[in-house]
């Protein structure tokens, strides 16, 4: 959100962000925006997240069982229960502070922009009557598309299901398994949150559901070079890797360690902003891997320095990222799979080994490894040999570098700057009050309605109805004809 809200500060726009005074990002005091601070008890910060992904580890790295699936599903759903419970509470806050809702409609704005992974700001544009702007992947139930899309999951995979737009028989079942847990999460532990808290301050039947699926502009953060091709609606505008750029200068400690590296070239390797750090004996086989490495290698890590660690790594608590994938020595980047990683991947051709820890992050990694860009390894079973081995094959066999520049080349063959469309969306919907010409009416249509179900069985009915009155006539006029033949002695 920081990119377009420093994009749209660039152009002369004012900017007020809704935060918690618990915001683990959106700070208090910001040269773009002016924040409007809501007190909560607790939030989604550091010390919220940490015990949720030591359990999960330690989940992920058990034997492979229906067991372990269910642990882990279990583990999610109630971490993502507690989340939506923080935020329904949040958004209660504000429309209890009467003052602030009274300097909020006052304000007059243009619009709501919201990430509508978490309710409240689909909550507040309803309240305040605003149009609706998202920078979107993922709504309050899962992948964004699966809201407005037709999504036939014959050929679309569900977040989790690890499969790609080619499925088997058997991953389609369990496909669609997936499906029925994402909508059970849904149904019974997500929307009633949101749903009481519509009944409390809104007036009777709005249905929150449907206030989420009301959005003017759908900012997609992916595109059809990184997700398997699948329908679209008018209103999702595909602006996948807007954050992306052309790489800065180092800081010169960094310029100085990249270039020490010579034609063996560096590797760099970030687990992003949840997971600074790994199991330590994790860290321990990974650090001894990196030390076989001709190459350099910079590792964002904030935990206990492993001890097999070579004199050819860079430990780090912060990389320039973008910068360092845009270097003309980075060879490979050793990534956890998350979209904005893999993003910046693609936009600067640089071929991936992934470690996928939790969420969407394998779905991310196999959308490149369905393209030869990227070895995925697996948490449960890495060490020093297997992640050496992979690290290896990237880094020597050409088609990974190839394939990945290709991806780049292709992202970048655009009429427009994804960050420029992105922009253009959002002042659109300024100018002109909204964009209800691209939504679709199908979100408020009930399921047999949308499906057609009430018109299949208006006309299996019919047909059937005039199908037994043929038949009833046949046997009525058969019936007289027979009465009336002469009785021959």
């Amino acid at each position: 959100m920081e990119f377009l809200i420093k994009a749209l500060h660039s152009k002369g726009h004012v900017i007020d962000v809704v935060r918690t005074n618990k915001s683990w990002y959106a700070k208090e005091d910001s040269a773009y925006y002016n924040a409007i601070t809501v007190p909560v008890r607790e939030s989604f910060d550091e010390e919220f997240i940490k015990p949720i992904l030591k359990k999960l580890f330690e989940i992920e790295r058990r034997q492979s069982s229906v067991w372990t699936f269910a642990s882990l599903q279990f583990e999610m759903f109630g971490a993502m229960t507690k989340i939506h419970g923080m935020v329904c509470e949040m958004a209660m806050h504000m429309f209890e502070d009467k003052n602030l809702m009274k300097e909020l409609k006052e304000s007059q704005y243009d619009l709501v922009l919201t990430d509508p992974a978490w309710g409240a700001g689909v909550l507040l544009a309803h309240y305040l009557q605003l149009p609706m702007v998202y920078n979107v992947r993922w709504i309050t139930s899962g992948e964004g598309h699966f809201a407005i899309s037709p999504s036939s999951l014959s050929y679309i995979p569900m977040t989790g299901s690890g499969h790609s737009d080619k499925m088997t028989f058997t991953q389609r079942m369990k496909n669609l398994l997936f499906y029925l847990l994402m909508d059970i999460q849904h149904k019974f532990l997500i929307k009633p949150q949101y749903q009481a808290v519509c009944d409390k301050y809104f007036l009777p039947h709005v249905d929150f559901y449907e206030l989420l699926q009301g959005a003017d502009i759908w900012l997609m953060r992916v595109d059809f070079v990184f997700e398997f091709p699948r329908p679209t609606m008018p209103n999702i505008v595909y602006m996948g890797g807007f954050q992306c750029k052309l790489a800065k200068k180092l800081p010169q400690h960094l310029e100085d360690f990249v270039e020490s590296s010579d034609e063996h070239g560096i590797i760099i390797m970030s687990l992003g902003t949840f997971v600074s750090e790994l199991p330590h004996d994790i860290t321990e086989e990974i650090a001894a891997a990196f030390a076989q490495l001709p190459q350099k290698v910079i590792w964002r890590h904030t935990g206990k320095r492993p001890s097999t660690l070579g004199n050819n790594t860079l430990m780090v608590k912060w990389m320039p990222q973008n910068d360092l994938l845009g270097h003309q020595k980075t060879r490979v980047f050793v990534s956890h799979g998350g979209t904005n990683g893999v993003q910046e991947a693609i936009y600067h051709g640089i071929p991936v080994v992934g470690l996928p820890l939790f969420f969407d992050q394998y779905d991310n990694l196999l959308r490149l490894k369905e393209r030869r860009s990227a070895k995925i390894l697996s948490l449960r079973t890495i060490n020093k040999s297997i992640f050496l081995q992979a690290l290896q094959e990237v880094l020597h066999e050409p088609s990974y570098r190839m394939n990945m520049q290709r991806l780049s080349s292709l992202h970048r063959d655009q009429p427009m700057n994804p960050l420029d469309r992105a922009l253009f969306w959002i002042e659109f919907v300024m100018r002109h009050k909204g964009a209800s010409h691209l939504r679709t009416e199908s979100y408020k249509m009930p399921w047999y309605t949308y499906h057609s179900v009430d018109v299949v069985v208006f006309l299996l009915s019919n047909a059937c109805l005039i199908i037994v009155t043929f038949v009833a006539l046949v046997r009525c006029f058969y019936g007289a004809c027979y009465k009336r033949r002469p009785k021959i002695d």
